[in-house]
């Protein structure tokens, strides 16, 4: 029975890619939604940057504990879709909530529940979709540039329909998640390679010395990027920039992904994951300079393009790194730390601190220093990436020459 429907899935995995362009499209969509303008929401409340800073980054404290628990139950799960399924049910639910009051205990009490269910959502369903389209001739670039289109689509959209109401992002992002999670039934189920009972230590992961470095690396360009999703909205409307307007600066960034994804393997292939990665944070840095340097709200939307030369190359460089180097019985777990870990520590750092420092010298200031410490994340992982290359040379001929 087993072998009859994997022939089955095999037969029909070549139209699978279509279902996952659309379920990315409306993840992404989602996500265009919430975190650009719940912290315009929060600010309307009335509340300092720097209680805005904590109660963003409550999510990112939650993130620590749901993320390595739903990776676990995803490893484990007889049926993986279903994991994702009440992810994005409990997301859905959740965010209906938010309106109800706007008591800072409140917030904090859904800002939690929410992010329980959201946070791990997209490394599981990337491990999902990772292990089906390693039976096809499909690249994981094309489905994941779905998602920036529908980022793109949605911030221009959602800039539109929450200039005169905020609220009214919530009901649209549950509208979102619930066609999600109608598009999930037609994908076929996957289950978690811990199924059968083999189980393995989480710890496991942390053995491999360059999925270690690579995390750090990640980690450190991730704070400075918390800061950035934290606070840019609210320092783009202090501009002069409207809701509209901050749509289309959206709008710009998550098209200026697509570049990257149409040829992202070909750019890993001859970057390699490090030289990737390198890159990647370079870029932050540039983007950081500028947005610290240009004081016009017109102007500083065009800052938006680099993100696609940063972000997205960071993250689909260690997302498919995880993929082909972590053991398959722990590569939802593996998603699921990288997204604890660059979400969660690093974005409670970002968040946190940036909304003090905020408070203390003013937003712009802040990203002078996000910018300077990138740099220095490039000066200390080159360094040691350097050193790898160099002995990994050394032993190559030491091997030739025995």
């Amino acid at each position: 029975m087993l072998g009859g429907q994997k022939q089955l899935n095999t037969k029909r995995l070549k139209n699978y890619p279509y279902v996952f362009i659309l379920l990315y499209a409306l993840a992404y969509m989602g996500v265009a939604v919430y975190f650009t303008f719940i912290p315009v929401y929060l600010d309307k409340l009335g509340f300092s940057k720097t209680i805005v800073g904590v109660l963003l980054s409550v999510g990112p404290f939650i993130t620590l504990l749901s993320q390595p628990v739903w990776g676990i139950a995803g490893d484990r799960a007889p049926n993986r879709n279903l994991i994702q399924r009440i992810l994005i049910l409990g997301s859905a639910v959740s965010v209906a909530l938010y309106p109800v009051s706007s008591n800072f205990l409140y917030l904090l009490v859904i800002i939690s529940v929410f992010t329980f269910f959201q946070s791990p959502l997209q490394p599981v369903q990337d491990s999902i979709t990772l292990e089906l389209l390693d039976s096809t001739r499909w690249k994981f670039g094309p489905i994941r540039m779905s998602g920036t289109i529908g980022y793109a689509i949605m911030s221009i959209v959602a800039g539109i329909v929450v200039k005169e109401n905020i609220r009214s992002m919530f009901p649209l992002y549950m509208a979102i998640n619930i066609l999600a999670l109608l598009v999930t039934f037609r994908i076929p189920k996957v289950k978690g390679y811990q199924s059968q009972g083999n189980r393995v230590s989480l710890l496991k992961l942390f053995e491999d010395r360059e999925f270690v470095v690579l995390m750090a690396l990640n980690f450190v360009a991730m704070i400075t990027l918390g800061f950035y999703n934290s606070f840019f909205s609210i320092y783009y409307t202090q501009m002069g920039g409207d809701s509209a307007r901050l749509g289309v600066a959206m709008f710009l960034s998550s098209m200026s992904e697509v570049p990257f994804l149409l040829f992202a393997d070909r750019v890993v292939n001859k970057l390699r994951t490090k030289g990737t990665m390198i890159t990647a944070t370079a870029v932050m840095a540039v983007r950081w300079l500028l947005l610290y340097s240009i004081t016009d709200a017109n102007a500083i939307v065009w800052v938006n393009v680099l993100h696609g030369f940063s972000y997205i190359s960071l993250s689909y460089a260690i997302v498919t790194y995880i993929n082909t180097n972590v053991q398959k019985e722990l590569r939802t777990s593996g998603q699921t730390m990288n997204g604890m870990i660059g979400g969660g520590f690093a974005r409670i750092i970002g968040g946190t601190l940036g909304g003090f420092l905020s408070d203390v010298v003013g937003i712009r200031q802040v990203f002078l220093y996000a910018a300077i410490t990138n740099l220095i994340a490039i000066a200390f992982f080159g360094t040691i990436f350097l050193k790898q290359a160099r002995n990994k040379s050394a032993d190559t001929k030491a091997a030739d020459i025995s």
